[in-house]
């Protein structure tokens, strides 16, 4: 049974040769191929953090609303994890 997300995910550009779209692009890739169906994607800018846990004081915040099934979210959290451009993700089911 396929659910409704959205996905905070927190991008790491500090340093970074690759373009906020390419960067973007590698996102949604992930996404798909581990089985979501992306409705959309909204880029929401770089923003400063509060404090700077891990000596990162700001991320580029990207929004992503899509439909999976619940086992594809569990995969798609992993491989972000391993991917060095992600600094945070954070997913919730939409209804």
């Amino acid at each position: 049974m396929s659910r409704k997300y959205e996905a905070t995910i927190i991008l790491d550009t500090k340093g970074k040769e690759e373009s906020i779209e390419e960067l973007v692009g590698q996102i949604s890739k992930a996404l798909e191929t581990s089985g979501a169906k992306l409705e959309q994607i909204d880029q929401m800018g770089k923003r400063e953090f509060p404090f700077s846990p891990r000596h990162v004081t700001h991320g580029y915040y990207v929004n992503v609303q899509f439909t999976a099934e619940p086992a594809t979210l569990e995969s798609v959290s992993a491989k972000l994890k391993l991917n060095d451009n992600v600094y945070q993700q954070y997913y919730q089911r939409r209804d």
